[in-house]
């Protein structure tokens, strides 16, 4: 089953192709009818993953792949990986629906690389052989470099190319790192002869690397994993990436894409490189706090809504950072919430930024004022989701932030201190951004003839606010699911360092 839901996306993407592109409706539903299933298919995931089982790893496909090298093709989901694939296979159907009107030409192309790009994410986090992780994380830039390119806006080459040159030289250390450790499996497999050679998790975790050689690792790792969150000071790429690309790739980046650099952390550096991660972490949660602040201040001077929205993920993303390093239950616990609860508000803030711009056509906050009196109903779903984008108490982003500054603050309480902070800035420049454009007079002539949202709109909003609330009001079941691993990593690590 999990194979299915993989695999399903890539499928339906070699699908697309066998249906003619003039038949652009035909393309739409069919893209739909695939992302909608797939979610169908991942529920079985949820309901059949037990929290409480012996195995944390659950769920697990595996076949030799290329037996020489002994890499397998082996997936498997614990707590925290299941999350993440329950958030792409929700977020892609709405992803499809929601750039019915902002894609206006190549609907097969687009919905072809949507489609697999769903599939190299559900992979990534799947993936129990780090060969496999490798391919899929490669494979992951390819769909979004041609997203941003082909239909983004005007500099959207521009931001393309940064984008892609960014995550390539990004990855390229990490690649040295992988074919390093692949060396050392085979060293120790030829020192004893009873071993198999093997490129999976566990075996690699096994290995006894030196501090140095768990420095060394951990850098080429971590500087791929810095990229793709974006971490400060390695975060220049995303507003280009995010103000250029059109709505939907926009939210598939917020939403999912930046997982993946903290879901490395977790996966791969704290486990294989526990050493390194010690006496990096005091470095690594400075870097995760300068970043919040700078971000919010940053995004306090914008002029353009969306750039705005995405100088607040680098904030929060810095947020998950921290919890992540301060490698206790409550900042790991946090931050895993936090990226659930990041990927629907900034997911959905996106959208909402979407449905303006296809109505006014700028993005600027000088065009806009009074808008609440003509869209009402935007209006409230974008300040539902604001509120929950800052951490208001009853909605998603509190539990999370709330665990995060726990779990700091018993390791740094000047860090967790100067965080709040950057929480509190990030509170100030979403309010002010809502009273800029919703409220105040009607100055602006053009906004006098805006359109409230279509039925289409504010069904494509509707579940994302319902979760938004859900796990703010009930996070027990997100929380339960990712404990048993969240605990295993932390006892490991622990004992790893000699705590």
């Amino acid at each position: 089953m999990l194979s299915l839901v993989i695999f399903l996306p890539l499928i339906g993407a070699l699908g697309l192709l066998a249906i003619p592109r003039t038949q652009e409706k035909t393309i739409k539903l069919a893209a739909f009818a695939v992302t909608m299933v797939t979610f169908l298919l991942s529920l079985p995931l949820w309901f059949g993953y037990e929290a409480e089982g012996e195995q944390l790893f659950q769920l697990a496909n595996l076949a030799t792949w290329i037996p020489s090298l002994g890499v397998e093709y082996s997936v498997a989901v614990d707590g925290i990986s299941l999350l993440l694939v329950m958030l792409v296979t929700f977020m892609m159907p709405i992803v499809v629906v929601g750039s019915v009107k902002s894609i206006t030409k190549r609907h097969q192309e687009f919905y072809c690389l949507i489609l697999a790009l769903e599939s190299f994410m559900l992979g990534a986090f799947c993936a129990r052989d780090l060969f496999l992780f490798y391919v899929f994380w490669e494979l992951m830039v390819v769909p979004m470099y041609f997203i941003i390119g082909v239909w983004g806006g005007k500099p959207r080459v521009y931001a393309a190319t940064k984008f892609f040159l960014y995550t390539l030289f990004g990855s390229l250390p990490m690649l040295v790192a992988v074919v390093y450790l692949y060396m050392r499996l085979r060293h120790m497999v030829e020192a004893d002869p009873t071993l198999v050679l093997s490129y999976s998790l566990d075996a690699i975790a096994q290995l006894e690397l030196t501090l140095k050689e768990q420095w060394l690792c951990f850098i080429a790792f971590g500087l791929s994993f810095a990229v793709k969150v974006p971490l400060f000071p390695f975060h220049t790429w995303l507003p280009d990436a995010h103000t250029e690309a059109p709505t939907p790739g926009s939210v598939v980046l917020a939403g999912v894409l930046l997982k993946m650099g903290g879901y490395g952390f977790l996966r791969f550096a704290i486990p294989f490189f526990p050493l390194a991660v010690q006496q990096a972490s005091p470095m690594m949660y400075f870097l995760g706090a300068f970043g919040i602040v700078y971000a919010a201040l940053v995004a306090l001077v914008q002029t353009d809504v969306k750039r705005l929205v995405a100088y607040s993920s680098v904030s929060h993303m810095g947020l998950i950072v921290l919890g992540i390093f301060a490698l206790n239950p409550d900042g790991i616990r946090g931050s895993v919430f936090q990226m659930l609860a990041h990927g629907l508000t900034t997911g959905g803030l996106f959208l909402l930024v979407g449905m303006l711009y296809e109505r006014r056509h700028t993005r600027e906050f000088k065009d806009f004022g009074g808008v609440a009196h003509r869209m009402p109903v935007f209006a409230f779903l974008f300040i539902v989701v604001t509120l929950g984008s800052i951490g208001m108490p009853g909605l998603n982003g509190f539990v999370g932030e709330f665990q995060i500054f726990l779990g700091t603050f018993s390791v740094s309480p000047l860090t967790a201190i100067v965080a709040v902070s950057g929480v509190v800035l990030g509170a100030w420049y979403m309010l002010l951004a809502v009273r800029k454009i919703f409220f105040g007079e009607l100055t602006n002539d053009a906004n006098r003839k805006l359109v409230d949202l279509d039925l289409r709109e504010i069904v494509l909003m509707t579940p994302l606010l319902a979760l938004i609330i859900f796990m703010g009001v009930m996070p027990a079941p997100f929380l339960t699911k990712m404990e048993a691993s969240v605990q295993a990593m932390v006892e490991t690590y622990a004992a790893a360092v000699g705590r």
